[in-house]
This record gives C-alpha cells, structure tokens and sequence, in this order.
C-alpha cells in the first residue's frame, strides 16, 4: 500500500528517485506551504511570465556522490521557482563558478533546471527544502524537515565528505549524522569557515553560506570558498 505520508515514504525510500519524489510531495509544515505557494502565485516582476516549481526542493546531483553540499533552504525566486537548488538565483550564482573551478560541475552556470548541468561525485542539498520567509526557518520545521537529510545520507554509501554551507547547514548536518547513527564528537563541533570535523568515516567541512549577505560584503569570496572545495574534492578522492 503506498504511503501517504511523504516522510514515512522518505524513510522507506530505497534509492534517491524515491527519496526525491517523497521530498516533493512533503506538505508538513503549515507556514512554509502558505510561503512557497504564495510566492509562486504572486511572483516577481523579472520572472513574471515563468512557471513555478512552488514545492519542495529535493537534492541534485550525482546518486554516486562522494562529496555533499547542505545549503539552509530554496530562495523564494530561485529553487521555489526552477525546483533546483541553488539554482536561478544569486548564491547559485556564486556557487556554480567554484564548483566549476575545482572540477565538481561541468559548467559554471545554471539558472534552469532542464540546462544539463552535471555534477561529478557531488550532490547539493538543503537543511530545510522549502523557501521560509525572510530565509529563516524555525527550529521546529528544521526538526520537520531532518528526516530528509537523514535518509539522504543513508542513500550516499559511497560518502565521504560533507560541506556545510553556514552554520544552519552545519547544524543540520550533524543532527542528521547523529539520526543515521554516526556519533557526535565530544565536545560537539563548532561551525566555522574552513572548520573541520571527522566524524567516523567522514569528514564535516564549514564554510560560509554564499549569500548575498556574505558574497556583497566579502566575508565569503571566491577563492575562500573555493578551497573549501578544493580540501572537499581532495579529502573524497583520499
């Protein structure tokens, strides 16, 4: 009997197409589905004429991935519109460039879904997968949405190095570890850029989110955030 609970049906899920259309279906969390849908319907004025995605954003890239991103969540005109993370927007933006430079993507642009854009060994996820208001979910649909997280990773056997992208994205990381029975090192690791963590047979990067908070600022630039990458690619090829 199929599920009609897309989180049982995540936990259930034996390879990623599965995971995946559990995570689009996922109608948990009351005030992230008033937000996706709303702007979905209201849209922008640049984008005005394009259809949305409005739903969850599941994973992308490589089933074989050695190396996983964890982003905080889809922005509301970027992957709530084009159902891909970090894609058709500005930390897209940056992101793709990098993962470019270092050899993990075989473009260094992607602004549609459907552009063939290819990931080598990597896979890109988000700690929460729908777009929350003012980029800040709550603790609570965090904790909704860690069973995603949990079942992705349990689907990556061939993991070897995780990239938190802000500290959302560390957090979410470690408590998805600790949910797929990994144990937490004692004291619990800090986030911070370019800190470092080994975590049984893997291995906990940080790096700051590419934000336009961050990336206008200059606190992320593309150098620091490309050898956070560079270490990534090294430690998945160790």
């Amino acid at each position: 009997m199929p599920h009609t609970d897309p989180v049982a049906a995540a936990r259930d899920a034996r390879d990623i197409p599965a995971l995946e259309a559990a995570i689009a279906d996922c109608f948990a969390c009351p005030r992230l589905v008033a937000w996706r849908e709303a702007q979905a319907r209201t849209k922008v004025a640049r984008f005005r004429d394009e259809p949305y995605w409005g739903r969850p954003v599941p994973g992308y890239g490589d089933e074989r991935a050695r190396i996983l991103l964890v982003g905080l969540a889809p922005a509301a005109h970027g992957g709530n519109r084009t159902g891909r993370v970090f894609t058709g927007d500005a930390s897209g933006d940056f992101l793709w460039p990098a993962l470019y430079a270092v050899g993990l993507a075989d473009r260094p642009v992607s602004r549609r879904a459907d552009d063939g854009l290819t990931l080598h060994r990597t896979r890109v996820a988000a700690a929460v997968r729908c777009a929350p208001p003012a980029n800040k979910p709550t603790r609570d649909e965090q904790q909704r949405c860690r069973p995603y997280l949990v079942q992705e990773l349990a689907l990556l056997p061939e993991l070897r190095v995780i990239v938190a992208l802000g500290a959302i994205g560390w957090d979410a990381a470690l408590r998805a570890l600790a949910g797929a029975g990994h144990p937490t090192p004692a004291p619990r690791p800090r986030f911070g850029h370019g800190a470092e963590a080994r975590i049984g047979q893997l291995t906990l990067l940080g790096c700051y989110h590419p934000s336009q908070q961050n990336t206008f600022t200059g606190r992320l630039t593309p150098p620091m955030l490309e050898a956070v990458l560079a270490r990534a690619r090294d430690l998945a090829r160790a």
